[in-house]
């Protein structure tokens, strides 16, 4: 597995567990357990998007980009990447 594929699945994963947790809130919203969870797994989400659009690229097209130009459309989209790495 190249590093972009694992770099792809541990965002996967943090997105995915800090979308849960939101929707365990929805019923048990004074769970302190739960927000610190919570909240834990929406920044290792952010950190690992941001290191992704560092190595290989805008990963959608709202994530940050230069001031002077609309970078999405210069990098290789996520679909464009060559199976098996970079």
């Amino acid at each position: 597995m190249s590093e972009r594929e694992k770099l792809l699945k541990t965002l996967s994963a943090y997105q995915f567990a800090a979308w849960e947790t939101g929707l365990f809130l929805d019923t048990h919203p004074t769970c302190t357990e739960a927000l610190k969870a919570h909240k834990e797994y929406v920044e290792a989400a952010e950190k690992a998007k941001k290191e992704y659009n560092e190595k290989f690229g805008m990963l959608t097209h709202n994530c940050p980009h230069g001031e002077k130009s609309w970078q999405w459309i210069y990098d290789p989209w996520p679909w464009d990447m060559e199976q098996g790495g970079c």
